[in-house]
C-alpha cells in the first residue's frame, strides 16, 4: 500500500462535479499537469472539502488509482482568499489558470514552471498591480516553454535591437530592427516605454512589478501585444479573456 501512495503540492486549477458526492480536480503540481478523484468531497461531512477550493495551494496525499488517482488527504498551504473577494484578482486567477493549462499536457514534469505559478498566484493574491503580474507570468511562462519572444535581437537578421525598434511581429516571435520592420506587414506598432518594460518584465523576477508606477495606457499597450502573441500561439484566444476584461473594467 506504501508503493502506492504519494505526497504532493499542487495548485487547484478546476474542479467539476463528478457521481453523486465525488469530484474531479485538476491539479498543477511539480511533476505536471493531473487530473485525480475527490471522493466525497461533495458531501458536508467531507474533510477535504475546504482544502480544495478553487486556486488553493495545497499539499495533497494522492492513491495511484486504475484511471485517475484519488486524493486522500489535503491540507492547505495558501488559501489565496483574497481571491475570491476581488472580482479583478478572481479574473486574473482564472486567465492564469487556464494559460497554464492550455500551454501544457498531463504530466509533463517542469517543477520550474509549477514554482513561476505559485508565485504567480501569491502576488495575484496581494499585489496592488495584478494586470502586471499577469503580464510578467505571461512572459516567464513562454520562456521556461520554449516560446520566449525576442525582444533583445531582432528576429529576423539577429542584430541587436535598439530603442528605435518600433514592431512586434506576433507571428514571427520578435521584436524587429528598423530594418526589417517591414518583414511582417501585420506587425504591431511599439512604442519605446512599451518595448522598455517588455523587456524589464522577462529579464527580472516577477516580484518585479511591485515597485513599477506606470500609466493605464502603458499597462494597456503591453497587453496588447503579449495578448496577441499568445493568441498567435494558441490560435484562439483563451476562453477566460471575456471575464477577465469584464471585471477589470467593473473594479
Amino acid at each position: 500500500m506504501r508503493d502506492r501512495v504519494y505526497r504532493t503540492e499542487g495548485l487547484i486549477l478546476r474542479r467539476n462535479d463528478f457521481g453523486e458526492a465525488d469530484r474531479i480536480v485538476l491539479l498543477a503540481t511539480p511533476a505536471g499537469k493531473r487530473r485525480v478523484v475527490a471522493r466525497g468531497v461533495r458531501k458536508t461531512t467531507s474533510k477535504l472539502a475546504g482544502h480544495i477550493e478553487l486556486f488553493t495551494h495545497t499539499s495533497l496525499m494522492l492513491a495511484l488509482g486504475r484511471n485517475l488517482d484519488i486524493m486522500t488527504q489535503s491540507q492547505t498551504i495558501s488559501p489565496h482568499t483574497k481571491l475570491r473577494t476581488s472580482l479583478a484578482r478572481l479574473g486574473c486567477a482564472y486567465y492564469a489558470a487556464e494559460l497554464y493549462d492550455r500551454f501544457t499536457e498531463e504530466q509533463d514534469e517542469n517543477p520550474a514552471l509549477f514554482a513561476a505559478l505559485i508565485e504567480t498566484f501569491g502576488l495575484l493574491d496581494r499585489s496592488a498591480s495584478p494586470d502586471l503580474v499577469l503580464r510578467a507570468y505571461e512572459l516567464h511562462l513562454m520562456q521556461l516553454l520554449g516560446y520566449r519572444p525576442q525582444l533583445h535581437q531582432c528576429v529576423v537578421c539577429e542584430s541587436q535591437l535598439t530603442p528605435v525598434a518600433d514592431r512586434f511581429s506576433p507571428e514571427l516571435g520578435g521584436v524587429l530592427c528598423p530594418l526589417h520592420r517591414d518583414a511582417d506587414r501585420m506587425a504591431l506598432l511599439m512604442a519605446e516605454p512599451v518595448f522598455r518594460l517588455m523587456r524589464y518584465l522577462q529579464s527580472h523576477p516577477l516580484g518585479a512589478v511591485e515597485s513599477l508606477l506606470l500609466s493605464p495606457e502603458l499597462r494597456r499597450d503591453v497587453e496588447r501585444l503579449l495578448r496577441a502573441y499568445v493568441r498567435q500561439l494558441l490560435e484562439r484566444d483563451l476562453k477566460s479573456v471575456a471575464f477577465l476584461d469584464e471585471s477589470l473594467r467593473v473594479e
